[in-house]
């Protein structure tokens, strides 16, 4: 079971990396008049799902949690809202390398948190360390701190170029 967990918490990291790489092998797939970044949020939202069982699958739940899972949960979920209100969807789901015109966004977080999303995620996945064992909150992390590495720069010149 371990190693399927493993398995299932890395899942999406493969996906991220190719969509990010290749953006224009994705929006051919989505097809004309198909959005590409919502496809992708579609497509993130089961692997998403499928990464979250595999987590359930080996976390053991106590209730109440510590006390520092409160203030790391609910700051590392702020976070990850916060992002998405100033971006929307084609913003945090790639947009951008889509060939989407996305506005840079000047309010807190941004300017202040380098990748806020992804410092709000590994917040609410540290949060869980009561329930969940290390090795897997510490694979996710290195999941996201690998993509904080790929999406760190950006060859303009790669960028899809979206259906007329």
């Amino acid at each position: 079971m371990g190693i399927l967990a493993g398995i299932g918490v890395l899942l999406p990291f493969p996906f991220y990396y190719l969509l990010w790489t290749y953006p224009q092998s994705w929006v051919n797939l989505c097809g004309k008049g198909r959005d590409p970044s919502k496809v992708m949020a579609l497509v993130s939202h089961f692997i998403k799902l499928i990464q979250f069982v595999s987590l359930f699958s080996v976390s053991s739940f106590s209730w109440p949690p510590p006390l520092y899972f409160w203030p790391l949960f609910a700051f590392g979920q702020f976070l990850n809202f916060r992002v998405y209100q100033l971006l929307g969807e084609s913003g945090t789901y790639y947009g951008v390398r889509f060939g989407k015109n996305i506005p840079w966004v000047r309010e807190f977080p941004f300017g202040f948190i380098k990748d806020p999303q992804y410092v709000g995620s590994i917040m609410s996945l540290v949060a869980c360390l009561s329930w969940v064992p290390f090795q897997y909150i510490l694979l996710w992390s290195l999941g996201y701190l690998f993509m904080i590495h790929i999406e760190s720069t950006e060859d303009v010149t790669t960028r899809a170029k979206p259906f007329s």
